[in-house]
């Protein structure tokens, strides 16, 4: 049996061999049907499948698109599925999604996606000019449903009702660069040296939550962890790879590649503060990246790229070396013993564990864990035509973060923590800034 997931293979962007696989692995899942109840893809299929009597073979392109466009990549069914490579039958659905989007954007895609694709993508360039006018930007696009964003609509694809994150006004390695001798390392080291890590803020943290950067940065220095940001480096590129254009997202990577490389290679560890984020340069860099001159070189920063939590968590249990166990602002109450944890969809799909809640344990917080999607997912909830679907997806989260009824919630993502904040009302907090308050260290005035 053969398939092809891999983006340099020569069959990858043939339709007709696409519509062969897709027919091939919708057979296997409606036979299965462990997925039912993750997103919306899996009871579309089925229930296509079982209006045709349960033969796959009569899908219409149109009902196999169908399936595609409701996937968002949160690849829960990674864990789920028994059928993931290395098993023979080498199903992996997310990546089978993203061939097709791949696929579509080769052929073409009309003028509205397009537009909508590169408003969705260009993080850097809006990210630059919308910090630079931070004030104007937010009042401009912060309240869902205005005149503003109706029009924002009309023009980009950007859902009007979707809740925006506000921009910065300061960028989180201006930051990081105007902190200058007297904040180095060593200013809020208790203890030896216990590693050098080189942190990926990524769009999220350099452009609009620069505080969870600089809470990490503190809360890793409190425990002997030096920090350094890596030169050259842009948006991880998951944008560009949800909609299918491999090309540029392959520009993203090697670019990314190249800089982190250099740190790893300098004894470093790279810190990724987002899950998405993080999962494309562990999972996603080494395959687009394979065929290519950079592919050992994406391979090792892979191997040497954690998660925020993952990180603390392992250098807390290896020999040698540990955590600060002193919490003093656990002691003064600026934390609460129990707060509502959001479990990532992207941290699950890493198969790490729970680290960010194995932490803060370590700091004698319990978490209440709700592990519901957000409906958010890269980009795809940001799209108008995903909007009603998306909130229909959130809606189960919605439900167990207010039965736990908890006064703080706290994420890992950014993009699933403003969806809680929009069907909630309650902003959540990353972990870091939990640890870093627990810590007794204050918050950065903005």
């Amino acid at each position: 049996m053969t398939t092809s997931y891999a983006p340099d293979d020569p069959a990858y962007l043939d339709e007709g061999e696409l519509r062969v696989e897709l027919e091939r692995v919708f057979d296997l899942c409606h036979g299965c049907r462990l997925c039912f109840n993750l997103c919306p893809s899996f009871p579309t299929l089925f229930d296509i499948v079982d209006a045709h009597d349960g033969d796959v073979s009569v899908m219409t392109a149109a009902e196999q698109d169908r399936v595609v466009d409701e996937c968002y990549q949160c690849k829960l069914c990674y864990p789920k599925c028994p059928y993931v490579p290395p098993h023979e039958w080498q199903l992996d659905f997310p990546r089978l999604m993203m061939r097709a989007h791949a696929v579509r954007h080769e052929s073409g895609r009309p003028v509205r996606e397009r537009v909508t694709d590169q408003a969705l993508a260009r993080t850097d360039l809006l990210g630059r000019l919308s910090t630079a006018a931070a004030p104007v930007v937010n009042a401009l696009t912060g309240t869902p449903g205005s005149l503003a964003r109706k029009l924002m609509e009309k023009t980009t694809g950007m859902a009007s009702e979707r809740l925006l994150p506000p921009y910065a006004r300061t960028r989180f390695s201006t930051w990081f660069r105007r902190r200058g001798a007297d904040h180095g390392p060593r200013a809020f080291v208790t203890g030896a040296a216990q590693g050098a890590v080189s942190v990926f803020p990524t769009c999220f943290v350099e452009y609009m939550e620069p505080a969870i950067g600089q809470d990490l940065v503190k809360v890793y220095e409190r425990n002997g962890v030096s920090c350094s940001l890596p030169e050259g480096t842009r948006c991880c590129g998951a944008p560009w790879l949800h909609q299918g254009n491999v090309k540029e997202f392959t520009k993203a990577a090697a670019a990314n590649v190249t800089a982190l490389a250099k740190d790893v290679r300098a004894g470093k560890d790279v810190i990724v503060a987002q899950p998405t984020c993080a999962y494309v340069v562990k999972k996603d860099y080494p395959l687009y990246l394979a065929g290519t001159a950079l592919a050992a070189d994406a391979q090792l920063v892979a191997e040497h790229t954690s998660d925020p939590a993952e990180y603390l968590m392992a250098l807390h249990k290896a020999e040698g070396t540990s955590l600060d166990t002193g919490f003093p602002g656990r002691e003064s109450g600026a934390v609460p013993d129990q707060v509502t944890y959001h479990v990532a969809c992207h941290l699950q799909a890493q198969h790490i564990g729970l680290k960010s809640r194995d932490l803060l344990k370590v700091a004698g917080v319990k978490a209440t864990l709700v592990q519901r999607c957000s409906g958010i997912d890269g980009t795809w909830g940001y799209r108008a035509e995903n909007y009603e679907l998306a909130r229909k997806v959130a809606k189960p989260m919605a439900k167990e973060i207010t039965a736990a009824d908890n006064d703080v919630v706290c994420g890992d993502c950014h993009l699933a923590n403003g969806a809680i904040e929009q069907e909630t009302g309650t902003r959540p907090v990353h972990p870091m800034q939990l640890m870093a308050r627990a810590y007794g260290i204050p918050a950065e005035q903005p």
